[in-house]
């Protein structure tokens, strides 16, 4: 095989040319009469003019003119959507033929509430399950490993594939797609997997997403999610892969997760570049493997932070959609146009939402939609308001579903594709956003590719640069936050409602129950899936994940499949960076 061309001599040989600020005088052209007339009333009607720039810290001018984006370049810089360069859009239909789908988080206290929780969201036009655990199975634990006061209060407590069972009671597995956010070592998916068995669902009819199985986004900014040390992760994620690729061929077991990396900090454009250079990294890792991109990469996904920078984020989704079509085809000489397609799902930026005034965040929630509508994703999370107080209340989760239907149903945002396509100032920023998101990648890819920038914590200085800018500027007032640093009012008692903790007698009949059901099971049968996973971690022909199904299959529990593969592959500590 030959080498693969790198992003950087990709994008030396495609990237769009992005106008520079050129007078007439240099350009050699006469400046439209109308423009000079414009540029001289708005000088003297404005005074001194203020410093604008975007997140990513491009300037942002107060006018764009067919002189900053040339309309000639349509066919190749945009084109129509379902083809590339794929700007407009992965699907000839877009949101025109096919709405994205919605499909909100959702996770707390037991099995059963999780249920109801979810049969109600579902009857109110949630199309799609994502299953968020309790914070306990995010660090690898089962619920009698952990202080009892904090089970529930972020996440639906998990630990089997009878809970998992529970909590998708009524749901029709075999029809509506699952996401399980759910890191390395996959064990909803191998108790889905297991419920599927149960029912007579065939593994093939399973559809869905390991919507949390990257394991550099979580290394770089999400601790908690960090359960095995980086290169037992990278191992597991490989073997899963190929497992799902095998076996459950319409689960997607890639979501490359750049939201993690913008919530920690990144500005639009690095998160793009981080997740771009990770979904490179993974599929480099597939090659070495001997698998075929063209049956591997349309399993990949992506899943994007939206802030309230509205056209920043707009125009980073439309570039990372053109950058990913052409790196796939140039880097992997692939043939099926699947491979190609950027599909993400987007959730709506907690860290824009504000605990002042937090009725507030309905309004930046729906703003943040909007941007991820017009930039064409797949799918969608809106946030509830109030979940930066708590996990969200039953009124808050469907205020957030209520976001969805009026944005599609009373706002009419699916009649016409991709509709900011052609604005002088989206075209020219889309292109000036795809300029700095392959300076990053470059970044990156001169550092030895993702895996190495992480382990160096190159990435993660990154981020915290950006980070602590981003700050200095809302100290500074240059970046206003209502309710915040502006517009502030005494609120007064009681107006910040939050959900109550998980019922304690719930919560320990929960406990009682799962103590019962470990001591009836088969001691013998768990004691062989175990030993049989940790022989297959200590084998590198081995597919580890397919040990996990089995465990999974013979009753034992995720802590106990993470502790035994902790012991064989390694606490996922991360290191400072210094």
């Amino acid at each position: 095989m030959n080498k693969p061309a790198s992003p950087a001599e990709v994008a030396a040989e495609a990237a769009p040319a992005v106008p520079s600020e050129v007078t007439a005088s240099e350009s050699g052209h006469q400046q439209p009469e109308g423009l000079a007339r414009w540029q001289r009333a708005y000088r003297a009607q404005l005074g001194a003019e203020r410093e604008c720039e975007n997140r990513s810290g491009i300037a942002i001018k107060p006018l764009y003119t067919p002189a900053d984006w040339d309309g000639s370049r349509y066919d190749g810089d945009v084109g129509y959507p379902g083809e590339a360069p794929w700007t407009r859009g992965i699907y000839a239909t877009m949101h025109r033929g096919r709405t994205w789908t919605q499909r909100q988080l959702i996770g707390l206290g037991t099995p059963s509430d999780y249920n109801a929780r979810l049969i109600d969201l579902v009857e109110r036009g949630a199309s799609a399950v994502s299953l968020i655990p309790c914070n306990s199975v995010f660090r690898g634990y089962d619920m009698d490993e952990v202080d009892a006061e904090l089970l529930g209060t972020c996440g639906v407590v998990v630990n089997t594939a009878d809970h998992l069972d529970t909590c998708l009671a009524g749901i029709d597995i075999g029809r509506m797609s699952c996401a399980m956010n759910d890191p390395s070592p996959f064990t909803l998916l191998a108790f889905l997997l297991t419920v599927a068995k149960r029912r007579g669902v065939g593994w093939d009819r399973v559809r869905g997403t390991s919507n949390q199985s990257d394991y550099l986004s979580h290394y770089v900014a999400n601790h908690m999610f960090f359960r095995i040390a980086l290169a037992g992760a990278r191992r597991i994620l490989g073997d899963h892969i190929d497992f799902c690729r095998r076996f459950v061929p319409n689960w997607n077991p890639m979501s490359v997760v750049g939201q993690h990396m913008q919530q920690a900090g990144a500005t639009p454009a690095e998160a793009m570049a981080f997740t771009l250079a990770t979904a490179l990294q993974n599929a480099d890792d597939c090659v070495a493997r001997g698998l075929d991109p063209d049956e591997f990469l349309p399993g990949f996904t992506f899943f994007f932070d939206v802030s309230l920078s509205f056209f920043e984020e707009v125009a980073k989704l439309r570039a990372g959609r053109r950058i990913w079509g052409r790196l796939v085809h140039e880097r992997y000489r692939t043939k099926d146009a699947r491979s190609a397609r950027f599909k993400f799902h987007a959730q709506t930026s907690g860290v824009d939402l504000t605990r002042a005034q937090p009725q507030n965040n309905i309004a930046r929630v729906t703003v943040q939609a909007m941007a991820g509508i017009f930039g064409g994703l797949q799918s969608l999370h809106t946030d509830a308001w109030d979940e930066v107080l708590s996990c969200p209340t039953e009124a808050g989760a469907r205020i957030a579903v209520a976001t969805q239907n009026i944005l599609r149903e009373e706002a009419h945002l699916t009649d016409v594709i991709d509709p900011l396509g052609g604005s002088y100032y989206v075209e020219r920023l889309t292109d000036e956003m795809e300029a700095r998101i392959l300076e990053c990648l470059a970044v990156v890819e001169n550092a030895g590719g993702m895996y190495r920038a992480v382990e160096s914590g190159l990435v993660q200085t990154m981020i915290g640069d950006s980070a602590r800018r981003f700050q200095e500027r809302i100290e500074r007032g240059e970046q206003t936050v209502v309710g915040v640093n502006r517009y502030r009012v005494d609120e007064g008692a009681g107006a910040r409602p939050a959900l109550d903790k998980p019922d304690p007698q719930r919560m320990r009949a929960h406990l009682d129950a799962f103590a019962a059901w470990k001591a009836a099971r088969s001691a013998s049968a768990v004691a062989r899936a175990l030993d049989a996973l940790a022989r297959a971690a200590g084998n590198p022909r081995a597919n580890v994940f397919a040990g996990v199904v089995e465990a999974a299959e013979n009753a034992c529990t995720h802590g106990e499949i993470c502790a035994t593969l902790r012991r064989e592959l390694g606490f996922g500590h991360v290191q400072a960076i210094v």
